[in-house]
Order: structure tokens, then C-alpha cells, then sequence
């Protein structure tokens, strides 16, 4: 029987990040999706709470409290904060994580110490493409193997691209089967340029030209072994579905707050009917969404091949993050339109689920 009631430990995890998300994330989400940066005091802070160390081996430094509910819980409450600086603090599970599930000794032993370290170290993962129809799976970038060493040509997009890390995880076709390889930043044939998006635009994503790039062989993830795409998909799936659940319910709150003050026609307009019944409306979508995610996450926890569940799960909160963003605009009227209130930042947000792709694990 599945049973989400949080353990006490889960409960406290989640008021801390809600706390920290309340005071420290979300009074910055307008100015740094003004400014296009996120101040590094932040993501030191956050840092400090362990959220992505604590999921790593012991053996590497880590707190070895890995569980994907727990992980869900806390991608929820930073991205209720603010999506983009919340994908920002998660941005280093997506080395991190990989090389401890699939990495080979070599590459967990030099890597993940890294990421346990006193100091905020980002995480970058190549695996969308810039073209119709991408699929993770069929990846266009190819790796051929010369020697000892692999070559990598072709093109990703929506990449996070934060400064103090140096190296990003890539997906390459490797003879019909995708594979990882952890690409220096600064390798030879290898061009970054940012991205300009409509949303999340205080988290700094690049689309990466790769022309001839050449790495060592044990710069494949998981060594001569090779890794398992799906379950890094099944990951960064739930991981964003529980994400875009944060960002319908910061909307949301603040939909059913102002609806709670504005008056119209001497009442509130909390009390007239279309308002109150899509009030509702959202609020029963985001709870059915959360459901799917934990289900999946749980499913994770097992052991299960989850993709199906994940896949469900991120395609579920794809609609309802962006049907609760755009309702919440609706109940603010013409201040929903503007700057001054977040709602249209929140529709912005949203509106990236559509093509997001494993921009953060658990």
C-alpha cells in the first residue's frame, strides 16, 4: 500500500525549505528574473542545507539519505519560491547524481567529493536538441569512438549554465544507443552561447555546438559499462513535475489571496461563483497532479522502472501548471498582466514545461 503521510523527518526537511524558500527565494524572484543572475549568496545558502549533498554516498561525503520522495517534496517548496533559482540550487544533482547511480568507480571517486564540498558547485546536462520532434532517446549528436578517445559533433539546447563547475554531462548517440559523457567546458570545438527565453530567465541556459569535440574513453558515464538513460528521464520527469506543481501553487496562493481582498460591486470577488469555482477547479488540479508525482517518486523508491509513471506524472503537470498560471491571471484582472505582480511571471514559468527536459534529478 502506498502511503505519502510525510515521516517526521520529511516534514521537517519540507518546513525548512519552505521557510528558507519563504524568506530567502521568493522576495528575490522578480529582481533576478529582472537582472538575469542569481546572487551567489543564495545558492551558498542553499547550498548549506545540503539538499542535493545529502542524496549522495557517504562514502563521497554525502549525508547517504537518498529517496525520491524526499526529493519531490523538496523540489516543490524552492520551486513555489521561484522556479528558476530553483532549478539553479538543484543544478548539481544533474552530474551528481548520474555518476553516483551510474558512474563508474573512477568517476564517483574524483567527482562526487565535489558536490559535498563547503562551496555551491552547479551542474549542467546536455539532452535536449534544437529541432522538430527531438526525442531524448534519438539523440542527433553523435559519438564515434577513435582509439582511445570518443568524438562528439552535433547540438544541444537548454543546457543550465551557471558558472564554477567545469565539465557538463552529454548525450551522444553511440551506434543506435544513447550515451553520457562528462565533456570538459573549455574542450577544444566546443562553442556556448546563452539563451534568451520567454521564462526562467534568471537561470542561464545555453545551446552547446559541439564540432569534433574529442574526450577520453573513460569520460563515458558508467566507464566501458555505458549507462541507463531511463532512469536519468524517469529522474529529471519527476523532478520537474514536482517543480511545476510548486509553480500552480504559488500561483495559485496568490490568486486566492488577492480574490480574498479585491472588491467588486461591494463584495468580495472570492464570493462570486465563477470566481470561487475556478478557485477550486485549481486547487483540485494541483493536488491530483502532486499525487501523480509522489506516485512516481515512490515508484523510484522501489526500484521500478518508472518512466511510465514519471512520463504521466510531467505530462499531467505540463497542463496544470499552465492552466492554474493562466487562470491566476485571469483572477487578477489587469494587474495580473503586469510586472509588479507575479502571476505573469508564473505564466511565463509555466509556459517552458512544454519543452523542459531533465533540468534537475532526484
Amino acid at each position: 500500500m502506498i502511503d505519502f503521510e510525510p515521516s517526521e523527518e520529511q516534514q521537517l526537511i519540507v518546513d525548512t525549505v519552505r521557510q528558507f524558500a519563504e524568506k530567502e527565494i521568493r522576495p528575490l524572484a522578480r529582481e533576478c528574473d529582472e537582472t538575469g543572475r542569481i546572487p551567489d549568496a543564495v545558492l551558498a545558502q542553499a547550498h548549506e542545507l545540503g539538499l542535493v549533498a545529502n542524496a549522495l554516498p557517504e562514502a563521497s561525503g554525502g549525508g547517504g539519505e537518498r529517496s525520491a520522495v524526499t526529493g519531490a517534496l523538496i523540489a516543490e517548496e524552492l520551486a513555489w519560491g521561484d522556479l528558476a533559482i530553483a532549478l539553479a540550487i538543484l543544478s548539481p544533482s544533474l552530474v551528481a547524481l548520474p555518476v553516483a547511480d551510474q558512474g563508474s568507480e573512477a568517476q564517483r571517486s574524483e567527482l562526487l567529493p565535489l558536490y559535498c564540498e563547503g562551496s555551491f558547485r552547479p551542474g549542467a546536462l546536455a539532452l535536449l536538441e534544437p529541432r522538430f520532434g527531438a526525442d531524448a532517446f534519438r539523440p542527433e549528436l553523435s559519438a564515434r569512438r577513435d582509439g582511445d578517445e570518443y568524438v562528439l559533433d552535433g547540438t544541444k539546447c537548454l543546457v543550465p549554465w551557471l558558472d564554477g563547475d567545469d565539465r557538463v554531462l552529454v548525450f551522444a548517440d553511440e551506434r543506435g544507443t544513447p550515451q553520457g559523457f562528462l565533456v570538459p567546458r573549455d574542450a577544444r570545438g566546443l562553442v556556448s552561447e546563452r539563451e534568451r527565453n520567454m521564462g526562467i530567465q534568471a537561470l542561464p541556459t545555453a545551446e552547446l555546438r559541439l564540432d569534433g569535440v574529442r574526450v577520453p574513453a573513460e569520460a563515458r558515464l558508467g566507464g566501458d559499462a555505458g549507462c541507463d538513460l531511463r532512469a536519468i528521464v524517469s529522474r529529471g520527469r519527476v523532478a520537474l513535475a514536482a517543480a511545476g506543481v510548486g509553480v500552480a501553487r504559488a500561483a495559485f496562493e496568490v490568486a486566492r489571496d488577492y480574490a480574498k481582498e479585491r472588491e467588486a460591486f461591494g463584495v468580495k470577488i472570492a464570493q462570486k461563483q465563477a470566481i470561487a469555482f475556478m478557485l477550486a477547479e485549481m486547487a483540485i488540479e494541483i493536488d491530483g497532479a502532486r499525487l501523480l508525482a509522489w506516485e512516481a517518486a515512490w515508484r523510484l523508491d522501489q526500484g521500478d522502472d518508472a518512466l511510465r509513471e514519471s512520463t504521466l506524472a510531467f505530462d499531467q503537470v505540463r497542463s496544470v501548471s499552465l492552466e492554474v498560471a493562466d487562470r491566476a491571471v485571469q483572477v487578477l484582472g489587469g494587474h495580473g498582466y503586469i510586472r509588479e505582480y507575479l502571476p505573469e511571471m508564473h505564466l511565463r514559468n509555466a509556459r517552458g514545461f512544454a519543452t523542459f527536459e531533465a533540468l534537475a534529478l532526484i
